[in-house]
């Protein structure tokens, strides 16, 4: 965790408990929850860190989805998976993404494993697990590494929070 906060620069970052930081995004605006998961493998476990961002929902109504990017080999696109609530709901806010440009230029460039989005119960909650701020550790033999958050996949990161933001706090 510690490696990450460094590497999310001069932000306002509270540390809560081990493995959980509070960091604002701008001043006035709301605050994301980083919380560090671990993965326990055979002789190795990773750390992932997960951005999670909760918004008050203006419409009534239950949606999961998902977005990951399209393309092969090269990234050609980001595609919007249905994963369960109230189909009309989902397409509302799929036609919002499509719309927004600055959110699809912030998560073009954006490397990340999981992008997940719930609104349920009057809340958006919003995960999303970058590629960065892991760290790999192995005991046999024995290593560890760390994968940091370059300078420009930091301002694709925060750029896409602040752009989600603003869309959840509209629909």
């Amino acid at each position: 965790m510690g490696h990450l906060l460094r590497n999310l620069g001069p932000l306002e970052i509270q540390r809560t408990e081990a493995g959980v930081a509070q960091v604002r995004l701008r001043p006035g605006e709301g605050q994301v929850e980083v919380r560090e998961n671990v993965e326990a493998h055979l002789l190795m476990h990773v750390v992932t860190c997960e951005f999670r961002l909760s918004v008050p929902a203006l419409q009534q109504g239950e949606v999961r989805l998902e977005l990951r990017h399209t393309g092969a080999f090269r990234r050609t696109g980001i595609a919007c998976v249905f994963r369960g609530g109230e189909q009309a709901f989902f397409a509302r806010i799929r036609d919002h993404f499509d719309r927004d440009a600055a959110l699809l230029a912030a998560l073009m460039p954006l490397d990340f494993k999981r992008l997940t989005l719930e609104c349920s119960k009057g809340q958006w909650q919003l995960a999303l697990e970058h590629m960065g701020g892991s760290e790999v550790v192995n005991r046999m033999p024995a290593f560890r590494r760390y994968i940091q958050v370059s300078p420009q996949q930091r301002s694709h990161l925060l750029a896409s929070l602040s752009s989600f933001t603003e869309i959840l706090q509209r629909i």
